[in-house]
């Protein structure tokens, strides 16, 4: 397979299936696998650069049994405990954020879902957000019912993550209190209310390339329009603690293959950014046009200034739409009026 070649035609319309030879992208030359993908992000999403920052609104005691959770109560680890934020604390971090020039905020949840308690608290502290600040705001809360995301939707949330972690034929190696097909069904949910979806998984959990393809594969059938791509950093306690961890070289190798069977979603580096040189530098010529960025991430190994540097050195876009003109946006995918 000629990758280059095939990067060329990727530009031109065409789009990968499972009927293509998907494998030789595996067993390509690396460099021009990275070229590729890299000219596949230039020519279809430019060079913006979406970044996000998340803020654990309630950590731990989840009931689900992903085996590389650390706030999994299935495991045994140093997870810190606490019930959901104060509205004044969440807000306070949105807003340094927003300073610090990021282009959107989430609150993520830990377990199946928020009580209905916490979900009437969320949706308050959501609508103070929209009120109050200009970044964008997205939301990481677990499975929710269509009229959850609806008011979601209208307290503010434009975008809604909830990875598919693996392939379907993977999953349930990882997790079995729900299924790969929830995942699904709760990602078309958030679609059918309007709102742009999140999704992509963890990789060095002991799955094969065929899983990874596999995934990339879903995730374009989905239409999702950001896909984090977390690398595994094993964590004492969890199901996975002895798990090797990845080499920089297969970490860009996936997030290359992505980007060739999602040319126009954002690949977006999330945790595991520290098993990367100068935390994933190389990435962003590999196909990736997103981030995951700040101190809240509980592998993080890079700050919003060090990342605007780093992506500024590059000669990459890193204006937030939200200062932008509204004709001027590079994304208005995660704009939707309600």
């Amino acid at each position: 397979m000629d990758v280059l070649q095939l990067a060329e035609e990727i530009i031109q319309s065409r789009r990968l299936s499972a009927k293509d030879p998907l494998f030789e992208l595996v067993e390509a030359d690396l460099s021009k696998l990275r070229q590729g993908a890299d000219r596949i992000r230039e020519a279809l999403c430019g060079d913006k650069v979406d970044l996000c920052t998340i803020i654990s609104g309630r950590s731990g005691r989840c009931s689900e049994n992903c085996k590389f959770c650390a706030q999994s109560a299935h495991h045994h680890t140093d997870c810190a405990e606490y019930s959901l934020l104060s509205s004044d604390e969440i807000v306070a971090q949105a807003k340094a954020n927003e300073e610090e020039g990021v282009d959107r905020f989430s609150i993520v949840d830990s377990g199946y879902g928020p009580s209905k308690q916490d979900f009437e608290k969320i949706i308050e502290i959501f609508t103070r957000m929209r009120d109050e600040l200009r970044i964008e705001l997205c939301c990481s809360l677990g499975f929710m019912s269509e009229e959850q995301f609806h008011r979601l939707h209208l307290a503010g949330v434009t975008g809604v993550h909830c990875n598919i972690e693996t392939s379907r034929n993977f999953f349930p190696q990882i997790c079995t209190t729900h299924s790969f097909d929830d995942k699904i069904a709760n990602i078309k949910r958030a679609q059918a209310e309007g709102m742009a979806v999140c999704s992509g998984g963890i990789i060095g959990m002991g799955e094969s390339w065929q899983d990874r393809i596999d995934m990339a594969l879903t995730l374009h059938e989905l239409g999702v329009e950001s896909i984090p791509i977390n690398s595994l950093m094993p964590i004492k306690g969890t199901a996975l603690e002895n798990q090797p961890r990845l080499t920089e070289e297969e970490i860009l190798r996936t997030v290359a293959i992505f980007r060739y069977i999602n040319p126009t979603a954002d690949i977006r580096l999330a945790g595991g950014r520290a098993l990367m040189s100068e935390n994933g530098r190389e990435a962003f010529s590999s196909g990736a046009s997103a981030s995951i960025t700040g101190n809240m991430l509980t592998t993080s190994g890079s700050t919003i200034q060090s990342d605007l540097k780093m992506l500024r050195e590059l000669g990459r876009d890193t204006v937030p739409d939200w200062e932008r003109p509204a004709e001027k946006r590079w994304d208005r995918r995660y704009r939707i009026d309600c």
